[in-house]
């Protein structure tokens, strides 16, 4: 077994079959499990945040690093076991977006960081969201670049940051994420339109 690609350190050749489009989603997998968890941990961290007086609840601030560092757990556990699955291939990202829409909307609340940046954060996450949409409906696989992958965690470490008071390097990890994610953003448009643009001449040559 390679070790680097199971510790995540080493990424190329095709997606495992089992998390393409039109696959059985298989919900019961280990790595899903791990999913389930961290979304009770999210909603756990929003009931306690937002019922405190200043979002700093060092039990809540626990359950949101717990979800947010959970998402290398899930990805090692299904490369280690095989348990691939087509939902662990949709949820994954979109737990990272809960992730960050939670951490958004207690750090909104208390001003705990910028809300301008914030709300362009966001509305990235929005955008994202209407990406995903229209790449399922056309039928293509979208993956995660690199660029997506390295900038989730000063974005995630940012609200961390910020839960436990830690100014200045919390901005500043906060708007390196931003810049990340934005060109990640970027990089899925141009990929999407050229897989399409691929896909269309290829019909067009039958």
């Amino acid at each position: 077994m390679d070790k680097r690609r199971t510790l995540g350190l080493r990424r190329g050749g095709p997606e495992p079959r089992a998390t393409r489009s039109g696959q059985p989603l298989r919900p019961l997998t280990i790595p899903n499990l791990v999913g389930y968890v961290r979304i009770g941990l999210l909603a756990a961290f929003l009931v306690i945040a937002l019922s405190s007086e200043d979002g700093r609840v060092p039990i809540a601030t626990v359950f949101f690093a717990a979800a947010a560092g959970a998402d290398y757990l899930d990805g090692m556990i299904a490369r280690l076991t095989g348990q691939y699955s087509r939902l662990g291939a949709l949820m994954d990202p979109l737990i990272d977006r809960l992730v960050v829409v939670c951490g958004v909307i207690v750090a909104w609340k208390f001003e705990l960081l910028p809300r301008w940046a914030l709300a362009v954060l966001v509305a990235r996450e929005l955008l994202m969201v209407v990406i995903v949409a229209a790449g399922l409906r056309l039928g293509l696989d979208l993956h995660i670049n690199w660029i997506g992958r390295i900038a989730v965690w000063p974005t995630m470490s940012a609200f961390g940051f910020a839960l436990f008071g830690w100014d200045v390097v919390d901005e500043v990890s906060l708007y390196v994420g931003l810049a990340g994610s934005l060109a990640a953003s970027a990089q899925y448009v141009r990929d999407g339109a050229r897989d399409l643009a691929r896909r269309r001449w290829q019909d067009s040559q039958r």
